[in-house]
């Protein structure tokens, strides 16, 4: 015990002088440190510009964040930080322009083609670009604009735009969007921009699809009709980084009609028809199937549990309709 004792106690003499010694504490860890400076971010972000965004996920930089996103906070940082350093404005055009390129790619189209005109009020290499780039985000600002689309963000004060009521001038916005969308990527062709002109493509096709499964109780086929315009969604962008999301969404509309389904024709009265119903039960899990076969992506295992829960419902109708 005494043996003992003597070496637990020289344990915390040996921890208790090795906390109160004043070590100087090692290198902090490079994803706390700050922005050493402008060239850090501009390099970062030059290096991802050219990225294919609408077929992969956005970079992430060091500390798990969009790429384009931490730069601009980044250079607003420096810009608030430094200002004093900075007051002479021999960056300013680098730092306008790079605000740019990090503001198009989170769809700030207004904001960037406002830093790319900044930018491009001095002479230089980058004028020439910056007025370029500044005319193909007020280009996609247009576009993105057209069409009703539910969860546009809006600004303070502003009201909310109500669905069209006629589904054919629906489609007619819709239309004209994609048709601005296209002149544009014909613009872009060979640049980064065109990325983003084909990403702006899926959302005006996934706006209109989301319209139509929105008012499906409300126009005659609506059902069929939301089915087709999920499907032409899915089918316009298989390439899409998105293309997972795009089936579940048809597979969760194919599940609803299933309810639905049941809820109006329960499965002991007389209207309830098994072949219809097998034939929505088997378009659902063959979507959500497809999808938890996917490895290696964020859908698989939520593809997985919506298939349980939908599997959960179909054995309870089996049952209470060919139970004796």
């Amino acid at each position: 015990m005494t043996r003992r004792f003597l070496l637990l106690a020289g344990t915390i003499a040996a921890v208790t002088s090795l906390a109160c010694s004043g070590r100087t504490p090692g290198p902090t860890d490079p994803r706390y440190q700050p922005t050493a400076n402008v060239l850090e971010v501009v390099a970062t972000l030059r290096r991802h510009v050219p990225d294919d965004t609408y077929r992969f996920e956005p970079a992430r930089d060091f500390t798990g964040r969009n790429v384009y996103r931490a730069s601009l906070i980044r250079l607003e940082n420096l810009e608030r930080i430094h200002a004093d350093a900075l007051r002479a404005g021999h960056l300013d055009d680098v730092i306008a322009f790079a605000k740019g390129r990090a503001l198009e790619r989170i769809r700030a189209y207004d904001l960037a083609a406002e830093n790319y005109r900044r930018a491009a009020r001095r002479d230089g290499e980058l004028q020439q670009e910056a007025l370029r780039s500044a005319a193909l985000c007020d280009a996609l600002g247009e576009a993105a604009a057209i069409g009703y689309e539910a969860d546009r963000p809006l600004l303070d004060g502003q009201p909310a735009v109500p669905p069209p009521a006629d589904p054919e001038a629906a489609i007619a916005a819709f239309d004209r969007r994609v048709a601005l969308l296209g002149a544009v990527e014909q613009d872009a062709a060979g640049t980064h921009h065109a990325f983003l002109a084909r990403e702006e493509r899926e959302r005006a096709d996934r706006a209109r699809a989301r319209y139509f499964v929105a008012i499906r109780k409300l126009t005659p086929d609506g059902d069929v009709r939301a089915v087709a315009e999920l499907q032409r969604l899915a089918s316009r962008h298989k390439d899409s980084k998105n293309a997972n999301r795009h089936l579940l969404e048809l597979a969760d509309l194919y599940a609803a009609l299933t309810a639905e389904y049941v809820e109006s024709r329960p499965p002991e009265s007389l209207w309830f028809e098994p072949p219809v119903f097998q034939d929505l039960v088997d378009a659902a899990s063959r979507l959500y199937e497809v999808v938890a076969n996917q490895d290696g992506t964020p859908e698989k295992l939520e593809a997985a549990r919506r298939l349980e829960a939908f599997l959960a419902l179909t054995l309870r109708v089996d049952r209470d309709r060919f139970s004796p």
